[in-house]
């Protein structure tokens, strides 16, 4: 058995809605050959794995594969670590080191990386927020990675988006970081991300290149998971 916390992750004001995600904080109890069948089995759109909390080594799993470098997991992860007392800096996934910053009275957690450790979305903009908001999936059936978006108020930077990722086993995508950041670093401007069935994602173009996204983490349950 394994202790698996079960976060959301860009929840809004009021902390519903947000992305599922598990995180085994003590990563040792699960094998790493294991790792990618757990992370099938709990069917979250991806499974953190935290192999040294206090340097931050993380790995991340869909249902189907391997990321090294994912939005609402390392949220998610420094979240749990500062609130667990493993307040970190940096997390280290495969791809690098993502720096962590809390914001005010620590109601927000962000993330920040290189939008090209991204998975490659396509960026698709679409001419309304209701024509986003309609969809009934991902449009001719593909299934690459799709981020469908829209202005809901350009003015302010508001955007309303869906995200569908059918070939790695997540299906539509609550709330997606890693394609915020691709987002607001192809805008060049700071956004408020309105995803899925009520998300809320805050990113922000940074000047070296990165760009970094963060949001509000609520904690569900603790539980054991066999493995």
């Amino acid at each position: 058995m394994a202790s698996l916390h079960v976060l959301r992750v860009f929840c809004d004001e009021t902390g519903e809605h947000g992305n599922p995600l598990g995180v085994f904080l003590a990563g040792v109890e699960v094998p790493s050959e294991r790792r990618q069948a757990v992370a099938h089995e709990l069917g979250f759109s991806e499974t953190v794995f935290v192999d040294d909390a206090a340097r931050g080594e993380i790995q991340i799993f869909t249902p189907g594969l391997e990321l090294p470098f994912a939005g609402h997991p390392t949220v998610g992860a420094a979240w749990l670590l500062a609130r667990e007392g493993d307040v970190v800096e940096v997390l280290r996934p495969p791809a690098g080191e993502v720096a962590v910053r809390r914001g005010a009275e620590g109601e927000r957690t962000f993330v920040a990386a290189r939008p090209e450790w991204s998975p490659p979305w396509e960026l698709i903009e679409l001419g309304s927020a209701a024509e986003v908001e309609a969809l009934d999936g991902p449009p001719g059936g593909r299934e690459d990675e799709i981020y469908l978006w829209a202005w809901a108020d350009e003015e302010t930077g508001v955007v309303r988006s869906r995200c569908f990722s059918l070939a790695d086993g997540v299906g539509e995508d609550e709330a997606t970081g890693s394609a915020a950041l691709m987002l607001t670093a192809a805008l060049h401007r700071p956004l408020t991300i309105r995803q899925g069935q009520g998300s809320v994602l805050y990113a922000h173009p940074l000047s070296d290149g990165r760009a970094e996204v963060g949001g509000r983490v609520v904690l569900d349950e603790v539980r054991e998971h066999l493995i």
